[in-house]
């Protein structure tokens, strides 16, 4: 987090207020509130009559958020938004117009060279969003074997070289746990082929991906959100979920089919225009998928 206040840069922000037609009086939720961009643009349009309630695990951008989103109609918990239901319940509110999820990471968390997140990071690898819950990623890199690396590797980073690097890091880490990003990033690129080294993509990215998502559990919170969700939205009220890679959209896109309390309102996913790509390139891989609850559930 910078001195000056956030610096990630939201996505998607006109489809989102296109989608979720946030208006005056409204009562929405932003689960991942990060740099409070998404959480900023609604409340701006459902007034001082409405509400923003913005959730996070990690307690540095609500610390940020309290400061940037000052005067505005928002309440801030630090929660999982797996927990929905239970904080719309410690407000008292009992059904919103619409909720928000982005997945992805923010650039702040990025940015901060103590949380692991940034390839070059010489700070402790941790990669939790919550860094009092849960075990950071050093020690789980350290006392998982070769063949349970290879597997979350492959499961939740679909690596397909994750045996190569499992074995690195074991080979690694015998001379004493890899303890910062920018080490375990060395490790992985030495690991893989030399042509994965001219891709456009670190190749150490779907490792700290995999990482990332095992230490926080993410994939299981998704799930259970998209089971919860419905229950806090009133009828017609809609959630927009932006994910930033396959097994997140995979999830997003069969749970809005297959629950019959959701009608799809995006048949395909909708991606940033060029332009808000060429401004923002982290806004490259980014899908979102809209659905609402229908008005009467089967």
């Amino acid at each position: 987090m910078s001195e000056t206040g956030p610096v990630h840069v939201p996505v998607l922000v006109d489809e989102v207020v296109h989608w979720l037609d946030p208006r005056l009086g409204g009562v929405f939720v932003d689960g991942t509130l990060g740099g409070g961009g998404h959480t900023r643009v609604l409340a701006e349009r459902v007034g001082p009559q409405g509400m923003v309630v913005a959730l996070d695990r990690d307690a540095a951008a609500l610390d940020a958020a309290q400061r940037a989103l000052a005067g505005l109609p928002v309440r801030l918990a630090q929660a999982n938004f797996a927990d929905l239901p239970e904080v719309l319940a410690e407000l008292k509110v009992r059904a919103v117009d619409g909720v928000i999820l982005d997945l992805g990471v923010s650039s702040d968390q990025l940015a901060d060279p103590s949380r692991g997140f940034s390839f070059s990071a010489d700070g402790l690898l941790d990669l939790r969003f919550d860094p009092t819950e849960g075990e950071p990623a050093w020690r789980l890199l350290h006392r998982l074997s070769a063949e349970h690396l290879a597997d979350l590797l492959s499961r939740y980073g679909e690596e397909p070289h994750s045996r190569r690097i499992a074995r690195a890091i074991v080979d690694h880490r015998r001379h004493g746990p890899i303890k910062s990003a920018a080490e375990l990033a060395g490790v992985v690129r030495r690991a893989v082929p030399a042509s994965r080294q001219a891709e456009k993509i670190d190749p150490a990215t779907l490792t700290f991906q995999a990482l990332r998502i095992a230490v926080n559990d993410e994939l299981r919170a998704l799930e259970i959100a998209l089971r919860r969700i419905p229950n806090c939205l009133r009828p017609q009220g809609r959630l927009a979920v932006i994910s930033f890679h396959s097994l997140e959209d995979r999830r997003v896109k069969e749970s809005f089919r297959d629950d019959p309390r959701y009608d799809v309102l995006t048949r395909k996913p909708i991606r940033p225009a060029p332009e808000e790509i060429l401004a923002n390139p982290r806004a490259r891989s980014a899908k979102m998928r809209v659905a609402a609850k229908k008005a009467e559930n089967p």
